[in-house]
């Protein structure tokens, strides 16, 4: 059994490698150490990780993929989240997230354990991952629209600069850094300059923070 750490941010101005140390120290409390780090800026509602797919292709069966939260690994929506899912257990990987408890017995030897017991702790795991999955989605359309009205309420106010017509334009910004894509990426996808894309993704933040 090998131990897989995946540790994901959402754009480079975030540090993805922040929980390197939490989820080692976790490790070694379960008496176990961790073979490898996969480590990207990607935006967790995109199934489009290099990282992520190099470890589920690294990985083999009974290896463990290890998270500081269950939201690193899925902010997808149902659909996808099923998808990228099935690829775990077809990889026939366990999933551990340090905000999932019931999920920790996978990093132990479980002797001792009968065959009733293991199904019925893996149906309580895959039932909690679920919700917790949902939930992360949730949280990430939630902030989606909170932006959106940000930047309405904003306009209205004269703090946000711009022609009405650019709302939209300013809105595929943010979905395109949600994505993952570079400042570069999203101004070439966009046609603003590097500097416009940082001023609004500046301005979309005070106005979300206005909001609550």
């Amino acid at each position: 059994m090998f131990i897989r750490a995946y540790l994901r941010a959402s754009t480079e101005d975030q540090n993805a490698a922040r929980a390197r140390d939490q989820l080692t120290r976790f490790a070694e409390e379960h008496g176990q150490r961790i073979a490898s780090y996969y480590i990207e800026n990607v935006s967790g509602a995109s199934l489009a990780r290099p990282e992520l797919h190099r470890l589920l292709s690294d990985a083999q069966p009974g290896d463990i993929l290890l998270l500081e939260q269950v939201d690193r690994l899925t902010r997808l929506k149902d659909s996808d989240w099923q998808q990228l899912k099935r690829l775990i257990e077809d990889r026939q990987l366990s999933v551990v997230a340090m905000d999932l408890p019931t999920s920790y017995a996978a990093m132990s030897v479980q002797s001792g354990i009968d065959d009733f017991m293991k199904a019925m702790l893996k149906a309580i795991n895959t039932m909690m991952l679920d919700m917790l999955a949902a939930i992360a989605r949730k949280d990430f359309e939630d902030r989606r629209r909170r932006q959106a009205q940000g930047i309405e309420q904003a306009k209205q106010g004269g703090k946000y600069k711009g022609r009405k017509a650019d709302t939209k334009k300013h809105l595929k910004v943010i979905e395109l850094r949600d994505k993952g894509c570079s400042l570069n990426e999203v101004a070439e996808l966009t046609g603003y300059s590097k500097a416009t894309v940082c001023r609004i993704l500046a301005q979309v933040k005070e106005a979300e923070s206005a909001t609550g």
